[in-house]
């Protein structure tokens, strides 16, 4: 017997089987003469802290717990049994935190034994009650003086940011970051008067998509490999038809036998202020995603310009996101957004989707500013002595 009682783990055996039967004070005191030979982890003080807690000592349990996350700050357990005792304690703020801490910690499920797996999902369980309380709170609060959160957007946004149903997504372009530019995902349609004028023509310009599209080779690869530049795979797209295009212009230099099959396109975006970099912009393209594609979470280049989207063709299960923001296509309906912001694409349909896609300059930039970036690459350009490897 007294070898088995110098063994931790029969000793913790011992000790966890006594917990189970509600004898409390033998687990105690098993778990203690662990603590005392000097044997202790953080799971020996978590169940000195059950025993405290069915011992009805409530101060034993805390100093146990904390002892427990002294020695491991990151435990799961200890994290949510201290904030099951803060909740007893009626502490809704600190047992918030430490409930939200395990969840935020904890890794997927799959990896976790099952019953530590169905803790996490009743911590989680409880970040979400939690909050709950605090939003019908917050809303009374509001009310009572005669503030609606729904009159500001942007207010609305900042409390689904705050109650954790959304993520805070900043721009993060690949090439040349212009500071000081606001981060947003979607433009307000007030920022681009000429919207209404390209969404007039968009009957006229499907009707020449219809055409091209009757050509299957007329559309290559978005993202195609090149012998002159490292191959990187990209998450699967390079090379892959399944998101594809047809460029009426590509890096700044109109495709004259493709704009020569679209007259009516080239006309309509004659009323559009197009983004001027040369050997760069403007890129306008007829963009593709065939049925089932999927175009997976990347970035943009330069977030001195904001992408245009107009929908030509959409079945339905077309989906866009832009950081915490996801939309659905409407044809006809166009839309600006910051491509320099995570953003990713599905085509859940057995359908093809089209879009008319371009490039224009940021509302914010000054004339001058405009000038300065296209000067900026002009002079990348001419000390590398050849044209950039450029995308969109």
């Amino acid at each position: 017997m007294q070898a088995s009682l110098n063994d931790k783990a029969a000793l913790d055996a011992a000790a966890i089987e006594a917990l189970g039967r509600g004898n409390f004070a033998r687990a105690r005191e098993i778990f203690e003469q662990v603590a005392a030979s000097g044997r202790a982890d953080a799971s020996t003080h978590v169940g000195i802290a059950y025993a405290c807690r069915g011992l009805g000592d409530p101060a034993g349990a805390m100093q146990a717990i904390d002892r427990a996350l002294g020695i491991d700050q990151r435990n799961l357990q200890a994290l949510i049994v201290k904030a099951d005792f803060l909740h007893e304690a009626g502490d809704a703020r600190a047992a918030s935190a430490f409930y939200r801490a395990a969840v935020n910690m904890a890794p997927p499920a799959e990896r976790l034994p099952a019953a530590l797996a169905a803790e996490v999902r009743r911590a989680n369980d409880m970040v979400n009650r939690y909050a709950g309380q605090f939003e019908a709170h917050l809303g009374r609060w509001l009310s009572e003086r005669r503030l609606a959160p729904g009159s500001s957007a942007r207010f609305s946004e900042s409390l689904e940011l705050l109650f954790g149903r959304k993520e805070i997504y900043f721009q993060r372009p690949r090439y040349y970051y212009f500071p000081g530019l606001p981060q947003v995902q979607f433009y307000d349609r007030s920022h681009f008067p000429w919207l209404p004028a390209i969404e007039a023509a968009t009957a006229e310009i499907r009707e020449e998509l219809m055409s091209v599209l009757q050509d299957e080779a007329a559309f290559k690869p978005y993202v195609e490999s090149s012998t002159e530049r490292p191959r990187k795979d990209q998450a699967g797209m390079l090379d892959n038809p399944a998101w594809s295009a047809f460029y009426l212009w590509k890096n700044g230099e109109r495709v004259e036998a493709n704009a020569a099959r679209c007259p009516r396109t080239m006309r309509a975006l004659e009323l559009v202020p197009l983004t001027r970099v040369q050997n760069r912009s403007p890129s306008v393209l007829f963009s593709l995603l065939r049925p089932g594609a999927h175009i997976p979470p990347h970035n943009g280049m330069v977030n001195t310009r904001l992408i245009c989207h107009l929908p030509l063709v959409v079945p339905e299960g077309c989906e866009f996101r832009v950081g915490n923001e996801v939309r659905t296509w409407q044809e006809g309906r166009a839309w600006v957004f910051d491509d320099t912001i995570e953003h990713e694409a599905w085509n859940r349909s057995d359908a093809t989707r089209v879009i008319l896609l371009f490039e224009v300059w940021k509302p914010e930039l000054t004339v001058e500013e405009r000038l300065l970036v296209n000067a900026m690459f002009e002079a990348i350009d001419a000390h590398a002595g050849e044209k950039p490897a450029w995308e969109i």
